[in-house]
Protein backbone atom coordinates (compact mmCIF):
# COMPACT_ATOMS: atom_id res chain seq x y z
CA UNK A 1 0.00 0.00 0.00
CA UNK A 2 0.89 3.79 0.10
CA UNK A 3 0.83 7.05 -2.26
CA UNK A 4 2.97 10.23 -2.42
CA UNK A 5 -0.77 11.86 -3.26
CA UNK A 6 0.23 14.42 -5.19
CA UNK A 7 -2.26 17.27 -5.25
CA UNK A 8 -2.77 18.07 -9.01
CA UNK A 9 -5.72 19.35 -10.24
CA UNK A 10 -7.70 16.73 -12.33
CA UNK A 11 -10.92 16.60 -14.98
CA UNK A 12 -13.92 14.87 -13.95
CA UNK A 13 -15.01 11.88 -16.08
CA UNK A 14 -17.33 13.93 -17.87
CA UNK A 15 -14.80 16.35 -18.63
CA UNK A 16 -15.48 19.29 -16.51
CA UNK A 17 -12.23 20.36 -14.31
CA UNK A 18 -12.15 19.64 -10.59
CA UNK A 19 -12.19 22.74 -8.92
CA UNK A 20 -9.54 23.24 -5.85
CA UNK A 21 -10.59 23.29 -2.34
CA UNK A 22 -10.44 25.62 -0.59
CA UNK A 23 -8.31 25.37 3.02
CA UNK A 24 -10.63 25.74 5.77
CA UNK A 25 -10.34 27.25 9.22
CA UNK A 26 -7.94 25.27 11.43
CA UNK A 27 -10.47 23.85 14.20
CA UNK A 28 -9.72 25.46 17.63
CA UNK A 29 -9.10 22.22 19.03
CA UNK A 30 -6.10 21.60 16.97
CA UNK A 31 -4.95 24.88 16.79
CA UNK A 32 -4.64 24.54 20.86
CA UNK A 33 -3.03 21.46 20.78
CA UNK A 34 0.01 22.53 18.73
CA UNK A 35 0.65 25.96 21.56
CA UNK A 36 0.91 23.30 24.06
CA UNK A 37 4.55 21.40 24.37
CA UNK A 38 3.98 19.47 27.09
CA UNK A 39 1.70 16.12 27.95
CA UNK A 40 0.25 18.14 30.71
CA UNK A 41 -1.80 20.30 28.20
CA UNK A 42 -2.53 17.63 26.09
CA UNK A 43 -6.03 18.94 24.85
CA UNK A 44 -8.74 16.44 25.08
CA UNK A 45 -10.21 15.46 21.54
CA UNK A 46 -13.89 15.34 20.98
CA UNK A 47 -15.73 11.67 20.34
CA UNK A 48 -16.76 10.84 16.86
CA UNK A 49 -20.14 10.15 16.95
CA UNK A 50 -21.55 6.63 16.57
CA UNK A 51 -18.52 5.29 17.34
CA UNK A 52 -18.23 2.91 20.36
CA UNK A 53 -16.65 4.75 23.28
CA UNK A 54 -13.75 1.89 23.33
CA UNK A 55 -12.49 3.45 20.00
CA UNK A 56 -12.57 7.25 21.14
CA UNK A 57 -9.06 7.68 22.70
CA UNK A 58 -6.47 4.68 21.69
CA UNK A 59 -3.74 4.83 24.60
CA UNK A 60 -1.11 7.06 23.80
CA UNK A 61 2.62 7.13 24.92
CA UNK A 62 3.32 10.36 26.68
CA UNK A 63 6.92 10.37 25.08
CA UNK A 64 7.36 8.15 22.29
CA UNK A 65 11.27 6.50 21.87
CA UNK A 66 12.45 8.62 19.11
CA UNK A 67 10.16 11.28 18.50
CA UNK A 68 11.74 14.46 19.71
CA UNK A 69 8.70 16.35 20.60
CA UNK A 70 5.44 15.40 22.27
CA UNK A 71 3.72 12.55 20.13
CA UNK A 72 0.08 14.77 20.36
CA UNK A 73 2.04 18.05 19.66
CA UNK A 74 3.87 16.65 16.37
CA UNK A 75 0.75 15.19 15.55
CA UNK A 76 -1.54 18.58 15.87
CA UNK A 77 0.53 20.05 13.98
CA UNK A 78 0.41 17.75 11.44
CA UNK A 79 -3.68 17.74 11.17
CA UNK A 80 -2.85 21.21 10.67
CA UNK A 81 -1.57 20.76 7.85
CA UNK A 82 -3.51 18.04 6.48
CA UNK A 83 -6.57 21.11 7.00
CA UNK A 84 -4.53 23.90 5.46
CA UNK A 85 -4.28 20.98 2.38
CA UNK A 86 -8.17 21.54 2.15
CA UNK A 87 -9.43 18.51 4.15
CA UNK A 88 -12.53 20.35 6.11
CA UNK A 89 -14.30 17.01 7.41
CA UNK A 90 -13.99 17.39 11.35
CA UNK A 91 -14.12 13.47 11.95
CA UNK A 92 -11.61 12.86 10.00
CA UNK A 93 -9.25 15.61 11.41
CA UNK A 94 -10.02 14.18 14.95
CA UNK A 95 -8.87 10.68 13.64
CA UNK A 96 -5.78 11.95 12.04
CA UNK A 97 -5.29 13.89 15.51
CA UNK A 98 -5.80 10.33 17.64
CA UNK A 99 -4.19 7.83 15.84
CA UNK A 100 -0.58 7.58 16.42
CA UNK A 101 1.02 6.99 13.15
CA UNK A 102 4.65 6.60 14.69
CA UNK A 103 3.29 3.02 16.05
CA UNK A 104 3.19 2.16 12.42
CA UNK A 105 6.33 2.74 11.00
CA UNK A 106 10.01 1.13 11.80
CA UNK A 107 11.80 2.28 14.80
CA UNK A 108 14.58 3.70 12.44
CA UNK A 109 12.07 6.46 10.71
CA UNK A 110 10.05 7.01 13.82
CA UNK A 111 11.23 10.91 13.30
CA UNK A 112 9.71 11.09 10.01
CA UNK A 113 6.51 9.50 11.17
CA UNK A 114 4.18 12.67 11.07
CA UNK A 115 6.02 14.18 8.20
CA UNK A 116 4.00 14.31 5.03
CA UNK A 117 5.96 11.67 3.04
CA UNK A 118 4.82 7.81 2.00
CA UNK A 119 7.38 5.75 4.37
CA UNK A 120 8.69 1.96 4.02
CA UNK A 121 6.95 -0.95 5.48
CA UNK A 122 8.92 -4.16 3.96
CA UNK A 123 7.93 -6.24 0.96
CA UNK A 124 8.34 -3.77 -1.46
CA UNK A 125 4.88 -1.54 -0.17
CA UNK A 126 4.98 1.24 2.07
CA UNK A 127 2.97 3.12 4.27
CA UNK A 128 0.68 6.16 2.79
CA UNK A 129 1.20 9.90 3.22
CA UNK A 130 -0.94 11.04 5.88
CA UNK A 131 -2.55 13.82 3.60
CA UNK A 132 -3.58 11.06 0.96
CA UNK A 133 -5.48 8.83 3.76
CA UNK A 134 -7.10 11.97 4.97
CA UNK A 135 -8.06 12.80 1.63
CA UNK A 136 -9.39 9.53 0.70
CA UNK A 137 -11.74 8.98 4.03
CA UNK A 138 -13.12 12.58 3.16
CA UNK A 139 -14.29 11.52 0.10
CA UNK A 140 -15.43 8.35 1.53
CA UNK A 141 -17.45 9.97 4.50
CA UNK A 142 -19.02 12.77 1.18
CA UNK A 143 -20.96 9.58 -0.20
CA UNK A 144 -24.91 9.45 -0.22
CA UNK A 145 -24.48 5.78 2.44
CA UNK A 146 -22.39 7.83 5.07
CA UNK A 147 -24.99 11.10 5.46
CA UNK A 148 -26.53 8.86 8.49
CA UNK A 149 -22.98 7.86 9.75
CA UNK A 150 -20.60 5.58 7.52
CA UNK A 151 -21.58 1.97 8.03
CA UNK A 152 -19.33 -1.07 6.85
CA UNK A 153 -16.31 -0.08 4.72
CA UNK A 154 -13.60 -2.69 2.86
CA UNK A 155 -10.28 -1.43 2.48
CA UNK A 156 -7.99 -2.94 -0.56
CA UNK A 157 -4.52 -3.74 1.19
CA UNK A 158 -4.36 -3.48 4.91
CA UNK A 159 -0.21 -2.59 4.90
CA UNK A 160 0.92 -1.73 8.35
CA UNK A 161 -2.71 -1.02 9.85
CA UNK A 162 -2.30 2.57 9.75
CA UNK A 163 -5.70 3.46 7.70
CA UNK A 164 -7.11 0.50 9.28
CA UNK A 165 -6.98 2.11 12.33
CA UNK A 166 -7.71 5.55 10.80
CA UNK A 167 -11.05 3.84 9.42
CA UNK A 168 -11.99 2.82 12.39
CA UNK A 169 -12.71 5.69 14.32
CA UNK A 170 -15.05 6.70 11.63
CA UNK A 171 -16.76 3.89 10.31
CA UNK A 172 -19.13 1.41 12.02
CA UNK A 173 -17.13 -2.07 11.08
CA UNK A 174 -13.95 -2.37 8.92
CA UNK A 175 -13.13 -5.15 7.04
CA UNK A 176 -8.90 -4.74 5.52
CA UNK A 177 -7.81 -7.38 3.17
CA UNK A 178 -4.59 -8.22 2.60
CA UNK A 179 -2.27 -10.55 0.15
CA UNK A 180 0.96 -10.29 1.84
CA UNK A 181 1.42 -12.48 4.46
CA UNK A 182 4.25 -10.87 6.34
CA UNK A 183 1.93 -7.33 5.96
CA UNK A 184 -1.21 -8.96 7.24
CA UNK A 185 0.90 -10.28 10.40
CA UNK A 186 2.44 -6.69 10.83
CA UNK A 187 -0.72 -5.31 10.98
CA UNK A 188 -2.30 -7.49 13.60
CA UNK A 189 0.79 -6.76 15.85
CA UNK A 190 0.27 -2.86 15.50
CA UNK A 191 -3.14 -2.96 15.36
CA UNK A 192 -3.58 -5.15 18.62
CA UNK A 193 -2.62 -2.63 21.57
CA UNK A 194 -5.14 -0.32 20.15
CA UNK A 195 -8.24 -3.40 21.03
CA UNK A 196 -10.50 -2.16 18.42
CA UNK A 197 -13.60 -4.17 18.43
CA UNK A 198 -14.73 -3.29 14.67
CA UNK A 199 -11.54 -3.76 12.94
CA UNK A 200 -11.46 -7.30 10.96
CA UNK A 201 -8.62 -8.18 9.10
CA UNK A 202 -8.71 -10.78 6.28
CA UNK A 203 -5.74 -12.32 4.42
CA UNK A 204 -6.18 -13.16 1.15
CA UNK A 205 -6.70 -11.43 -2.41
CA UNK A 206 -7.92 -7.96 -2.47
CA UNK A 207 -8.81 -8.06 -5.88
CA UNK A 208 -11.61 -10.44 -5.24
CA UNK A 209 -12.71 -8.32 -2.53
CA UNK A 210 -14.20 -10.03 0.50
CA UNK A 211 -17.48 -11.09 -0.32
CA UNK A 212 -18.41 -12.10 3.62
CA UNK A 213 -19.00 -8.83 4.37
CA UNK A 214 -21.02 -7.18 1.62
CA UNK A 215 -22.26 -5.01 1.08
CA UNK A 216 -20.02 -2.15 1.80
CA UNK A 217 -21.52 1.35 2.10
CA UNK A 218 -17.43 2.01 1.00
CA UNK A 219 -14.42 0.46 -0.47
CA UNK A 220 -11.08 2.29 -0.43
CA UNK A 221 -7.93 0.95 -2.13
CA UNK A 222 -4.49 1.12 -1.03
CA UNK A 223 -3.34 0.26 -4.79
CA UNK A 224 -3.73 1.28 -7.99
CA UNK A 225 -4.28 -1.47 -11.18
CA UNK A 226 -5.62 -0.19 -14.74
CA UNK A 227 -9.36 -1.29 -13.93
CA UNK A 228 -11.34 -1.41 -10.53
CA UNK A 229 -12.13 -5.07 -9.93
CA UNK A 230 -15.72 -5.98 -11.43
CA UNK A 231 -16.06 -7.92 -7.32
CA UNK A 232 -15.79 -4.68 -5.77
CA UNK A 233 -18.39 -2.90 -7.82
CA UNK A 234 -20.85 -5.65 -6.85
CA UNK A 235 -19.60 -5.45 -3.45
CA UNK A 236 -20.41 -1.82 -3.18
CA UNK A 237 -23.66 -1.29 -1.51
CA UNK A 238 -26.13 1.14 -3.46
CA UNK A 239 -25.75 4.57 -2.20
CA UNK A 240 -22.16 3.43 -1.47
CA UNK A 241 -18.47 5.04 -3.09
CA UNK A 242 -15.15 3.39 -3.76
CA UNK A 243 -12.35 5.42 -3.90
CA UNK A 244 -9.25 3.99 -5.51
CA UNK A 245 -6.31 5.13 -7.51
CA UNK A 246 -6.29 3.83 -10.96
CA UNK A 247 -4.01 4.37 -13.99
CA UNK A 248 -5.55 6.71 -16.54
CA UNK A 249 -2.48 7.20 -19.10
CA UNK A 250 1.32 6.75 -19.80
CA UNK A 251 1.44 4.56 -16.26
CA UNK A 252 0.10 7.93 -14.37
CA UNK A 253 -2.43 7.38 -12.19
CA UNK A 254 -5.30 9.22 -10.63
CA UNK A 255 -7.60 8.88 -7.95
CA UNK A 256 -11.01 7.48 -9.06
CA UNK A 257 -14.77 7.72 -6.78
CA UNK A 258 -17.02 5.80 -8.44
CA UNK A 259 -20.84 6.16 -7.09
CA UNK A 260 -23.61 3.73 -7.12
CA UNK A 261 -27.06 3.88 -7.32
CA UNK A 262 -30.39 2.15 -8.09
CA UNK A 263 -29.11 3.40 -11.85
CA UNK A 264 -25.76 2.39 -12.49
CA UNK A 265 -22.57 3.34 -11.48
CA UNK A 266 -20.95 7.31 -12.13
CA UNK A 267 -17.05 7.52 -12.07
CA UNK A 268 -15.13 10.94 -10.95
CA UNK A 269 -11.32 11.53 -11.84
CA UNK A 270 -9.45 13.44 -9.51
CA UNK A 271 -6.14 14.00 -8.54
CA UNK A 272 -3.11 12.55 -9.23
CA UNK A 273 -1.50 10.10 -7.08
CA UNK A 274 1.10 7.38 -6.79
CA UNK A 275 0.54 3.95 -5.35
CA UNK A 276 2.04 0.86 -5.44
CA UNK A 277 0.44 -1.25 -8.50
CA UNK A 278 -2.58 -3.65 -7.59
CA UNK A 279 -2.10 -7.11 -7.67
CA UNK A 280 -3.77 -10.59 -7.45
CA UNK A 281 -2.93 -13.85 -5.25
CA UNK A 282 -1.89 -14.59 -1.94
CA UNK A 283 1.72 -13.93 -0.75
Amino acid sequence: MGADGRQAVGRGAGGGTVSERRSPQVPGWIARSVQSQTSAARPSTPRVPGVPKALGAPRVAASPVGVGLDSSTVRARMVQRIAAAGVANPQVLQAMATVERHRFVDSALVNQAYEDNSLPIGLGQTISKPSVVARMVELLLDSEAAKAGLRRVLEIGTGCGYQVAVLAMVAKEVYSIERLRGLHEKARGNLRPLRLPNVHLILGDGMAGFAGGAPYAGIISAAGGDNVPQAWCDQLAVGGRLVAPVVVAAGKQALLVIDKSSHGFKQTVLEAVNFVPLKSGIA
